[in-house]
């Protein structure tokens, strides 16, 4: 009767150890939910997800659906809220491809644009600044209908690498 007791005992502890040794290298591959918290963000910059160049403006559409702001980046085949990469001296401009669309984007706690001032501008004001610093950033961002009575629709977390 002990022998088995041992042996269920000694079994259950050699499931239990497996379990926490997969669970512990899955969270060790897992990576990161934001670029910006990769350790080197600016080696995932490529063709396909840097906007402009210093002769090109990049352009950016911030938009409103439903209860959310999206941005999109002028790259094709772009998706709304990916990160993108620009390189230092390109000029971005934003702009809402909605009319009656507002939108704000601040960069907390400094902006890496010149002005460093947050970008207020919608559907009819589009607003140009200057890539200045390069980095790995996240910014806030809102969108809201011109009269609409539920205010702004927050953005989803979007990440923007400037490259020196």
């Amino acid at each position: 009767m002990k022998i088995n007791l041992r042996f269920a005992s000694l079994s259950f502890l050699l499931v239990l150890a497996v379990v926490v040794l997969n669970s512990a290298s899955a969270q060790a591959q897992k990576k990161g939910k934001y670029v910006c918290d990769e350790a080197a963000p600016a080696s995932l910059c490529n063709a396909a997800n840097t906007c402009g160049s210093a002769s090109a403006p990049c352009t950016v559409d911030v938009t409103r659906r439903g209860n959310g702001a999206n941005v999109k980046p002028g790259i094709p085949g772009a998706k709304d809220n990916q990160f993108f990469c620009v390189k230092a001296g390109t000029t971005v401009t934003w702009m809402s491809s909605n009319k009656n669309t507002g939108f704000m984007i601040s960069f907390p706690p400094d902006s890496p644009f010149t002005p460093d001032d947050p970008i207020m501008g919608g559907g009819s004001k589009q607003v140009s600044v200057k890539a200045t610093t390069p980095g790995c950033y996240k910014y806030d961002v809102g969108a809201f209908y011109s009269g609409a009575a539920y205010g702004m629709g927050g953005g989803s977390n979007p990440e923007l690498v400037i490259l020196p």
